[in-house]
């Protein structure tokens, strides 16, 4: 059918139906039920830890307040897809406007690419701790870890708002079925009856430019903090060096991996990877990695340990009490 023969959909009368996991319908329940539960683990472990952060005094150093901004991207990154989801699973909620779609395309988008600079961020200050340690508090003072956290803002912004307009751009004709759980840009964009190379080609590229740029600095910092922790002659100090950096480490992992699969399998691997897998691990990325952050971080950050400790303490003693 040529171009011109196509009636047309104006984008504002536009309504979506978001399927899900394309093929699992019947086992929908199920699955929301382990999203049902991270997403609340996600929400209250995140939460709580911002909220540490924020009125623990000895917990205002750079590490933690990179990491209270990773808590909160982690928060909206979830609240802006789950509750969605679990729409579909639980009620079969599966429409959604046009406005509504890239909006919430445009958050998951701005979202992820801020999370990878604050990511990045944690990187550059694990760098500085190690390889400059006498001058960590005069290059990361408040001023600077304020202006960094507005950058990774002002960069998120720049870089995704455009998705709206490319999206925007192109013309409809009815097609209005998305086989997945939250709306995001290609998805949108296939489902229009036009040309969409500029939008593969401006995806590619804020993928490459942004996240990708992003990868390659946290390498060449951990190349850098590793040589510097291999001249240290005592293993006892390089293993304290490199334990400080396990946590940022197994985040990095948790948030890229999934990520970029989802992002190459949707464009490249449509035909090797069954559908329903990648809308799956989609799924499971924007809970799981908010879950375990808080946790891993609990776990392996001693001081976030002790402040966790001191702050239940009170909580339990007036429990033993009133049990008394």
């Amino acid at each position: 059918m040529a171009p011109s023969s196509y009636n047309y959909t104006s984008p504002q009368d536009m309504w979506y139906v978001l399927i899900g996991i394309p093929g699992q319908e019947d086992v929908h329940t199920w699955i929301s039920i382990p999203v049902c539960f991270m997403y609340i683990v996600a929400i209250v472990g995140n939460l709580f830890l911002i909220f540490l952060i924020v009125t623990e005094q000895h917990l205002h150093e750079p590490m933690y307040l990179f990491l209270s901004m990773l808590a909160l991207a982690d928060v909206l990154l979830a609240t802006s897809t789950a509750p969605k989801m679990l729409a579909i699973f639980w009620s079969h909620s599966m429409n959604i406007s046009f406005g509504s779609c890239v909006s919430q395309m445009f958050f998951i988008h701005f979202i992820f690419v801020a999370e990878s600079a604050i990511l990045l961020a944690m990187a550059f200050d694990r760098y500085v701790a190690i390889c400059h340690p006498l001058r960590y508090t005069a290059i990361l003072t408040s001023s600077a870890i304020g202006k960094i956290g507005i950058a990774a803002v002002v960069r998120s912004f720049t870089v995704c708002f455009p998705f709206i307009f490319l999206v925007h751009r192109l013309r409809y004709c009815g097609r209005n079925i998305i086989p997945h759980s939250y709306c995001e840009h290609m998805g949108i964009a296939r489902l229009a009856c036009d040309n969409i190379n500029i939008n593969i080609i401006y995806g590619l590229t804020v993928a490459l430019l942004s996240t990708g740029l992003d990868i390659m600095l946290i390498i060449m910092s951990y190349t850098m903090i590793l040589c510097t922790v291999f001249q240290i002659p005592s293993w006892t100090a390089r293993f304290k060096a490199l334990s400080t950096c396990g946590s940022h480490i197994c985040v990095i992992l948790m948030f890229y991996a999934p990520a970029f699969f989802s992002f190459f399998a949707h464009r490249f691997g449509g035909k090797t990877i069954p559908h329903h897998i990648h809308i799956l691990v989609a799924n499971l990325y924007v809970v799981v990695p908010p879950m375990l952050n808080p946790i891993i971080y609990g776990v392996k950050t001693k001081q976030i340990q002790d402040r966790v400790t001191l702050f239940f303490s009170p909580i339990s003693i007036c429990c033993l009490k009133k049990k008394g």
